[in-house]
Protein backbone atom coordinates (compact mmCIF):
# COMPACT_ATOMS: atom_id res chain seq x y z
CA UNK A 1 0.00 0.00 0.00
CA UNK A 2 1.49 3.74 -0.56
CA UNK A 3 2.27 5.66 2.16
CA UNK A 4 0.33 8.57 3.11
CA UNK A 5 1.71 11.07 4.43
CA UNK A 6 1.46 15.50 4.69
CA UNK A 7 4.37 18.12 4.21
CA UNK A 8 3.80 20.19 6.88
CA UNK A 9 7.08 22.01 5.99
CA UNK A 10 5.52 23.05 2.93
CA UNK A 11 2.25 24.58 4.60
CA UNK A 12 5.15 26.26 7.24
CA UNK A 13 6.69 27.99 4.22
CA UNK A 14 3.23 29.66 3.57
CA UNK A 15 2.93 30.85 7.33
CA UNK A 16 6.57 32.15 7.43
CA UNK A 17 5.12 35.67 5.56
CA UNK A 18 2.80 36.67 8.57
CA UNK A 19 5.24 35.86 11.22
CA UNK A 20 6.15 39.31 12.60
CA UNK A 21 6.93 40.30 16.57
CA UNK A 22 3.33 40.55 17.17
CA UNK A 23 2.99 36.38 16.69
CA UNK A 24 6.62 35.64 18.01
CA UNK A 25 5.28 37.81 21.29
CA UNK A 26 2.54 35.37 21.11
CA UNK A 27 4.47 33.27 20.87
CA UNK A 28 6.62 33.69 23.89
CA UNK A 29 3.29 34.43 26.03
CA UNK A 30 2.04 30.78 25.23
CA UNK A 31 5.00 29.57 26.65
CA UNK A 32 5.34 31.50 29.69
CA UNK A 33 1.57 31.27 30.29
CA UNK A 34 1.69 27.33 30.54
CA UNK A 35 4.81 26.48 31.96
CA UNK A 36 3.88 29.42 34.81
CA UNK A 37 7.71 31.59 34.56
CA UNK A 38 8.54 34.23 32.82
CA UNK A 39 11.54 33.35 30.96
CA UNK A 40 14.14 29.89 30.27
CA UNK A 41 16.99 31.52 31.84
CA UNK A 42 19.98 29.41 31.42
CA UNK A 43 17.63 26.55 30.81
CA UNK A 44 18.33 24.24 27.34
CA UNK A 45 15.43 24.10 25.03
CA UNK A 46 14.56 21.23 22.32
CA UNK A 47 12.19 21.70 20.31
CA UNK A 48 11.43 18.30 18.37
CA UNK A 49 9.63 19.13 15.08
CA UNK A 50 10.23 22.87 15.21
CA UNK A 51 7.99 23.02 11.96
CA UNK A 52 8.05 26.88 11.23
CA UNK A 53 10.47 27.75 14.09
CA UNK A 54 8.11 30.36 15.68
CA UNK A 55 9.05 28.48 19.01
CA UNK A 56 12.32 27.84 18.46
CA UNK A 57 12.84 31.28 18.11
CA UNK A 58 10.55 32.42 20.93
CA UNK A 59 12.40 30.32 23.57
CA UNK A 60 15.22 31.83 22.41
CA UNK A 61 13.67 35.30 23.08
CA UNK A 62 13.06 34.01 26.52
CA UNK A 63 16.65 33.62 27.10
CA UNK A 64 17.18 29.96 26.64
CA UNK A 65 20.90 29.31 27.23
CA UNK A 66 20.69 27.09 24.25
CA UNK A 67 18.05 25.75 21.43
CA UNK A 68 18.58 22.91 19.47
CA UNK A 69 15.62 21.90 17.12
CA UNK A 70 15.08 19.33 14.85
CA UNK A 71 12.77 18.38 12.04
CA UNK A 72 12.28 15.49 9.52
CA UNK A 73 10.74 17.67 6.57
CA UNK A 74 13.63 19.74 4.88
CA UNK A 75 11.30 22.70 4.17
CA UNK A 76 10.76 23.14 7.84
CA UNK A 77 14.02 23.03 8.79
CA UNK A 78 14.31 25.72 5.85
CA UNK A 79 11.50 28.04 7.52
CA UNK A 80 13.63 27.15 11.07
CA UNK A 81 16.90 28.04 9.42
CA UNK A 82 15.13 31.53 8.03
CA UNK A 83 13.88 32.59 11.05
CA UNK A 84 17.04 31.83 12.58
CA UNK A 85 18.66 33.99 9.74
CA UNK A 86 16.37 37.09 10.96
CA UNK A 87 18.21 37.10 14.64
CA UNK A 88 21.50 36.97 13.02
CA UNK A 89 22.24 33.08 13.37
CA UNK A 90 23.01 33.12 16.82
CA UNK A 91 26.08 30.28 18.11
CA UNK A 92 23.52 28.95 20.90
CA UNK A 93 20.90 28.20 18.36
CA UNK A 94 21.33 24.49 15.96
CA UNK A 95 19.02 23.19 13.83
CA UNK A 96 19.51 19.73 11.99
CA UNK A 97 17.52 17.27 10.36
CA UNK A 98 16.15 14.03 11.98
CA UNK A 99 13.46 12.07 13.41
CA UNK A 100 12.69 11.37 17.07
CA UNK A 101 11.76 7.69 15.93
CA UNK A 102 15.63 7.27 14.98
CA UNK A 103 17.75 5.78 18.05
CA UNK A 104 21.00 6.38 16.33
CA UNK A 105 19.92 10.07 16.19
CA UNK A 106 18.01 10.48 19.28
CA UNK A 107 20.72 8.82 21.09
CA UNK A 108 22.86 11.67 20.30
CA UNK A 109 21.25 14.47 21.27
CA UNK A 110 21.85 14.50 24.97
CA UNK A 111 19.42 16.05 27.64
CA UNK A 112 17.56 19.17 27.85
CA UNK A 113 16.21 21.31 30.57
CA UNK A 114 12.85 21.49 28.51
CA UNK A 115 12.10 19.14 26.14
CA UNK A 116 9.32 20.56 23.59
CA UNK A 117 7.14 19.14 20.75
CA UNK A 118 3.47 20.79 19.94
CA UNK A 119 1.52 19.10 17.98
CA UNK A 120 3.96 16.65 16.44
CA UNK A 121 4.44 13.35 18.39
CA UNK A 122 1.07 12.29 17.27
CA UNK A 123 2.09 12.49 13.50
CA UNK A 124 5.12 10.34 13.34
CA UNK A 125 3.11 6.59 12.86
CA UNK A 126 3.98 5.92 16.29
CA UNK A 127 2.56 7.90 19.05
CA UNK A 128 3.86 6.05 21.83
CA UNK A 129 7.63 5.43 21.26
CA UNK A 130 7.71 8.86 20.07
CA UNK A 131 6.72 9.79 23.85
CA UNK A 132 9.26 7.14 25.30
CA UNK A 133 12.23 8.86 23.13
CA UNK A 134 11.60 12.31 23.74
CA UNK A 135 10.70 12.02 27.72
CA UNK A 136 13.84 10.32 28.02
CA UNK A 137 15.52 13.12 26.73
CA UNK A 138 14.81 15.68 29.92
CA UNK A 139 17.14 16.55 32.37
CA UNK A 140 17.10 15.54 36.12
CA UNK A 141 14.10 18.65 37.29
CA UNK A 142 13.80 19.46 33.40
CA UNK A 143 10.32 19.66 32.41
CA UNK A 144 8.57 17.66 29.29
CA UNK A 145 5.89 19.75 27.32
CA UNK A 146 3.96 18.80 24.81
CA UNK A 147 0.30 18.43 22.72
CA UNK A 148 -1.14 15.85 21.09
CA UNK A 149 -4.73 15.98 19.53
CA UNK A 150 -7.42 14.73 21.60
CA UNK A 151 -9.09 11.34 20.71
CA UNK A 152 -12.94 11.42 20.59
CA UNK A 153 -16.29 9.59 19.40
CA UNK A 154 -18.96 9.95 17.59
CA UNK A 155 -19.85 11.04 13.65
CA UNK A 156 -17.86 13.83 13.57
CA UNK A 157 -15.29 11.80 15.55
CA UNK A 158 -11.27 11.13 15.38
CA UNK A 159 -12.28 7.72 13.18
CA UNK A 160 -13.82 9.90 11.03
CA UNK A 161 -11.41 12.53 10.50
CA UNK A 162 -8.84 10.03 10.04
CA UNK A 163 -10.53 9.00 6.85
CA UNK A 164 -11.03 12.62 5.73
CA UNK A 165 -7.40 13.38 6.39
CA UNK A 166 -6.03 10.35 4.55
CA UNK A 167 -8.70 11.56 1.47
CA UNK A 168 -7.22 14.71 1.30
CA UNK A 169 -3.72 13.49 1.42
CA UNK A 170 -4.67 11.13 -1.54
CA UNK A 171 -6.61 13.58 -3.35
CA UNK A 172 -5.20 15.99 -6.39
CA UNK A 173 -4.71 19.45 -6.11
CA UNK A 174 -8.29 20.42 -6.74
CA UNK A 175 -9.69 18.03 -4.64
CA UNK A 176 -7.93 19.49 -1.94
CA UNK A 177 -9.02 22.77 -2.87
CA UNK A 178 -12.66 21.20 -2.38
CA UNK A 179 -12.00 20.08 0.73
CA UNK A 180 -10.19 23.11 2.02
CA UNK A 181 -13.26 25.18 1.18
CA UNK A 182 -15.37 23.06 2.57
CA UNK A 183 -13.68 22.94 5.99
CA UNK A 184 -12.90 26.53 6.22
CA UNK A 185 -16.82 27.49 5.33
CA UNK A 186 -17.98 24.76 7.77
CA UNK A 187 -16.10 25.31 10.91
CA UNK A 188 -14.90 28.41 10.50
CA UNK A 189 -17.80 30.68 8.94
CA UNK A 190 -20.92 28.72 10.25
CA UNK A 191 -20.41 28.42 13.60
CA UNK A 192 -19.87 32.22 13.59
CA UNK A 193 -23.11 33.13 11.38
CA UNK A 194 -25.42 30.72 13.34
CA UNK A 195 -24.14 32.53 16.89
CA UNK A 196 -24.55 35.85 14.95
CA UNK A 197 -20.93 36.64 15.31
CA UNK A 198 -18.66 37.80 12.64
CA UNK A 199 -16.62 35.41 11.64
CA UNK A 200 -13.87 38.19 10.12
CA UNK A 201 -13.33 39.01 13.14
CA UNK A 202 -12.46 35.20 14.48
CA UNK A 203 -10.36 35.03 11.66
CA UNK A 204 -8.37 38.49 12.28
CA UNK A 205 -8.26 37.63 16.28
CA UNK A 206 -6.47 33.78 15.39
CA UNK A 207 -2.82 34.73 15.62
CA UNK A 208 -3.67 35.08 19.73
CA UNK A 209 -3.62 31.54 19.84
CA UNK A 210 -0.14 30.99 19.95
CA UNK A 211 0.89 33.49 17.02
CA UNK A 212 -0.78 31.17 14.86
CA UNK A 213 -2.32 31.88 11.13
CA UNK A 214 -6.28 30.13 11.12
CA UNK A 215 -5.16 29.26 7.39
CA UNK A 216 -2.05 27.41 8.23
CA UNK A 217 -3.94 25.58 11.08
CA UNK A 218 -6.91 25.18 8.69
CA UNK A 219 -4.69 23.05 6.21
CA UNK A 220 -2.90 21.74 8.48
CA UNK A 221 -5.31 19.98 10.83
CA UNK A 222 -6.59 18.54 7.00
CA UNK A 223 -3.55 17.40 5.83
CA UNK A 224 -2.19 16.36 9.15
CA UNK A 225 -1.56 12.07 8.50
CA UNK A 226 -0.68 9.58 9.95
CA UNK A 227 -2.93 10.70 12.77
CA UNK A 228 -2.89 9.27 16.17
CA UNK A 229 -5.40 10.86 18.70
CA UNK A 230 -4.96 9.99 22.60
CA UNK A 231 -7.12 10.88 25.46
CA UNK A 232 -5.79 12.80 28.57
CA UNK A 233 -6.25 9.74 30.14
CA UNK A 234 -4.29 7.94 27.87
CA UNK A 235 -1.60 10.12 28.39
CA UNK A 236 -1.45 10.27 31.93
CA UNK A 237 -1.44 6.46 31.98
CA UNK A 238 1.32 5.91 29.95
CA UNK A 239 3.53 8.51 31.71
CA UNK A 240 2.60 7.20 35.04
CA UNK A 241 3.60 3.60 33.85
CA UNK A 242 6.68 4.39 31.90
CA UNK A 243 8.01 7.34 33.40
CA UNK A 244 7.05 7.28 37.17
CA UNK A 245 9.59 9.76 38.14
CA UNK A 246 7.30 12.66 36.19
CA UNK A 247 5.14 14.68 38.37
CA UNK A 248 2.30 16.36 35.92
CA UNK A 249 2.40 20.50 36.81
CA UNK A 250 -0.23 21.37 34.06
CA UNK A 251 -3.10 20.56 31.61
CA UNK A 252 -5.14 22.31 29.30
CA UNK A 253 -8.17 19.95 28.15
CA UNK A 254 -9.24 19.59 24.60
CA UNK A 255 -13.13 20.64 24.43
CA UNK A 256 -13.26 18.89 21.04
CA UNK A 257 -10.99 17.42 18.75
CA UNK A 258 -7.96 20.27 19.72
CA UNK A 259 -4.95 19.44 21.19
CA UNK A 260 -4.28 18.24 24.68
CA UNK A 261 -1.57 20.48 26.36
CA UNK A 262 0.60 18.85 28.87
CA UNK A 263 3.47 20.21 31.09
CA UNK A 264 5.59 17.60 33.14
CA UNK A 265 8.27 17.50 35.59
CA UNK A 266 10.88 15.33 36.27
CA UNK A 267 12.31 14.88 39.74
CA UNK A 268 15.56 15.24 40.95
Amino acid sequence: MKSVSFSFGKNWKRFLKYVNERRLEEAKISIKKFMGREDLNDMSFLDIGCGSGLFSCAALKLNAKNVFSFDLDPFSLDCCRFLQSKVKNPDNWKICEGSILDENFVSRLGKFDVVYSWGVLHHTGNLWEAMRKSARLVNDGGFYYIALYNKTGGIRGSKTWTSIKRLYNMSPGFGKYLLEISYIVVYYFMPNIVRLKNPFSTIRDYKKKRGANWKTDAIDWLGGYPYEPSTVDEVLGFMRKEFPDFKVINIKRASGLENNWFLFKKSG
